[in-house]
């Protein structure tokens, strides 16, 4: 096969690209800012992974693209984004544009019967079936029922301050918390910088970490966060084996994102205790590995790639990105 093999995994706080041979050699691998349509917009999401492709192709040409965006959750923001990239010299009739659930997915298993939950900025889950059945979620936050994820536990932390300091609600060690992390004078004060859009309510992420500290450390507020994100993804659990028919089967059920990476004893706790009442034979199994290595498997699959050049891919990509990963590590995707 002429010309290299390039996989994409666009998540919301972060994009990794990789160029590969079709004998699973890593040629190339670059990562970039966030690129889900949902916080970036359809342009500039499109922009990132434009450049990012061009950088790990480096004008050798490509036989096969595989894009796996987060954000692409309805039929038509998939079409929209195909659409928007058919203009690039890198893209072709081969070009596989998908949700980046299926990255994770793939990269935490090859069995048929399987779900994997991502919880990263966001929070999303997809089931599958060996027969082809699927079931998927909008994932389009509050109106579509979500929550959760960096974005859902910031703005809750938020929310909980606000309540502290105006007597509507508990005190929580996390009001302290968020203004030195933020940098701020006071909680009302980052209220109106948040509601006249002088400060972006997406450097709430970054608060998670603080909440799942202050949880460890007693604080009623952030132990009922962690518990309810918690309930949230066995909630996606259980209704992707329910709705499948599989809550009978031992299948894997993959856990993605860097919240889940992080390891929380009482998320995890949370979470086996939860699936133990509705899928018993069920297993957890926590990526550890970058969602890239699943877009490049599935874009090297694709391809018609051997066994063998999959695993030599897979050893190569997850060592490339081992170091980053670990950096982002709590909050992000």
């Amino acid at each position: 096969m002429n010309g290299v093999i390039v996989a994409v995994d666009g998540g919301g706080s972060k994009t990794d690209a990789v160029a590969l041979t079709i004998d699973g050699e890593l040629v190339a691998h670059a990562r970039g800012a966030g690129s889900s349509p949902h916080f970036e917009g359809l342009g500039e999401a499109v922009a990132v992974v434009d450049e990012l492709v061009r950088t790990v192709a480096a004008r050798r040409p490509v036989a096969h693209g595989g894009l796996y965006i987060s954000g692409l959750d309805l039929a038509v923001e998939v079409e929209q984004y195909a659409a928007a990239i058919a203009g690039f010299e890198w893209s072709g009739p081969s070009t596989v544009v998908a949700n980046d659930l299926y990255a994770v997915l793939r990269a935490g298993t090859d069995e048929p019967d399987a779900v994997a939950i991502v919880c990263g900025t966001g929070v999303n889950a997809v089931g599958v079936r060996a027969d082809g059945a699927e079931v998927r979620f909008p994932s389009l936050g509050p109106i579509s029922g979500d929550w959760g994820g960096g974005s859902g536990i910031g703005e809750q932390a938020l929310w909980h301050a606000a309540r502290d300091v105006d007597g509507r609600g508990p005190r929580t060690v996390l009001t302290a918390a968020i203004l030195e992390q933020l940098g701020v004078a006071s909680v009302p004060a980052l209220i109106e910088d948040l509601h006249f859009g002088r400060r972006d309510s997406g450097e709430l992420t970054a608060l998670t970490p603080t909440v799942f500290e202050a949880a460890r450390a007693g604080d009623a507020v952030a132990t009922g966060l962690v518990d309810r994100q918690a309930e949230e993804i066995v909630a996606f659990a259980r209704a992707c084996v329910t709705r499948l028919g599989l809550t009978d089967r031992a299948i894997p059920i993959v856990l993605g994102g860097g919240i889940m990476r992080a390891g929380d004893d009482r998320l995890i706790g949370g979470i086996t205790r939860g699936l133990a009442l509705t899928a018993p034979r069920a297993r957890l199994e926590i990526l550890d590995s970058a969602p890239v290595v699943g877009a490049a498997l599935l874009a090297l699959d694709r391809a018609g790639a051997s066994a063998g050049a999959l695993e030599r891919a897979r050893v190569a990509v997850a060592a490339a990105t081992r170091e980053r990963i670990d950096a982002t590590v709590g909050s992000g995707r």
